[in-house]
């Protein structure tokens, strides 16, 4: 029977060594390469040793996921990529799928659940649970909101506003009056949609614009 050949990449030895001993009880999984960054792995990639599927970590000091995603994509775009990451962020999720990830686990994810992905990514489905696939969704959703649509004077106020200065302070260091202050304000709420300054600086804070 021809093994399942695995990489993982982590920067942590102790999380590598312990997928590598939980994947290892199982018979039919091969490690052929533990790298501790990016840079590692592609190095162990070009001599030879080619994985069906990479259990990778997102932040690593020399070469972080994202890159590795990209160089995959261009030279070896047969390896199916899991992405096990401790983010949970809508953001990283979303980068890491567009970067070409074929799953996303977080790092507390249990022997099972990784099964499950390792699996079903092999047979050439995506790999996304329930609490995964919510925060895709809504990091979809604020997506309809374009962070273009907000002029650079609108977002140089918005920073000031985030930062908790008032209407007359914000006018006072822009030299601009209150009433244009707040004009932007206006505009600033009907553009992301929200109601009132704490909704703006929360939608404004998911939409990664301060």
């Amino acid at each position: 029977m021809n093994k399942i050949k695995i990489a993982i990449v982590d920067d942590h030895q102790l999380f590598r060594d312990g997928i590598h001993s939980l994947l290892s009880k199982h018979q039919e999984f091969e490690i052929v390469i533990s790298a501790e960054d990016g840079k590692a792995f592609l190095e162990k990639l070009n001599e030879g040793n080619h994985p069906e599927i990479l259990l990778l970590d997102l932040t690593m000091p020399e070469m972080n996921g994202f890159e590795v995603l990209e160089r995959l994509k261009k030279k070896y775009p047969k390896i199916k990529t899991i992405a096990i990451s401790m983010h949970d962020d809508g953001n990283y999720i979303m980068q890491a799928t567009r970067g070409g990830a074929h799953g996303y686990l977080l790092k507390n994810t249990d022997e099972d659940e990784l099964l499950k992905a390792i699996y079903t990514v092999l047979s050439g489905n995506k790999y996304f649970n329930t609490e995964i696939s919510q925060r895709m969704i809504n990091i979809i959703s604020l997506e309809g909101v374009s962070p273009k649509k907000l002029s650079p004077k609108e977002m140089e106020i918005l920073v000031l506003i985030a930062k908790g200065h008032t209407t007359k302070e914000i006018a006072q260091k822009l030299f601009i009056s209150t009433r244009t202050v707040e004009t932007h304000r206006n505009n600033m709420m009907k553009k992301l949609e929200v109601k009132n300054t704490p909704e703006l600086i929360n939608k404004a804070a998911q939409l990664n614009l301060i």
